[in-house]
């Protein structure tokens, strides 16, 4: 039977295990949002604060108007803009 899992002396890299514990930090978040776990307002503050420094924010920008042939224009952009000021 061929080897299972990883070899001995694997170790996960580092942001590896960094993408793992933000993902607890969303996930606490969304339990809380529907009302599957309780979190104090400092704790909600923190994760928030957490959030920001490793996910993009994204905003929308709607373009509309007429085009030359009397067609109705409608375009909704999403940007993100990553914690470090770069899009």
């Amino acid at each position: 039977m061929a080897g299972r899992g990883r070899t001995a002396g694997f170790q996960m890299g580092a942001e590896h295990r960094t993408k793992i514990a933000n993902s607890k930090i969303l996930n606490h978040l969304i339990e809380h949002a529907e009302g599957k776990r309780d979190m104090q307002p400092t704790q909600i503050t923190a994760a928030l604060g957490l959030l920001d420094r490793v996910m993009p924010k994204l905003s929308s920008t709607t373009i509309e108007g007429t085009g030359e042939n009397g067609e109705h224009i409608h375009q909704i952009t999403l940007v993100g803009v990553r914690p470090d000021g770069d899009s």
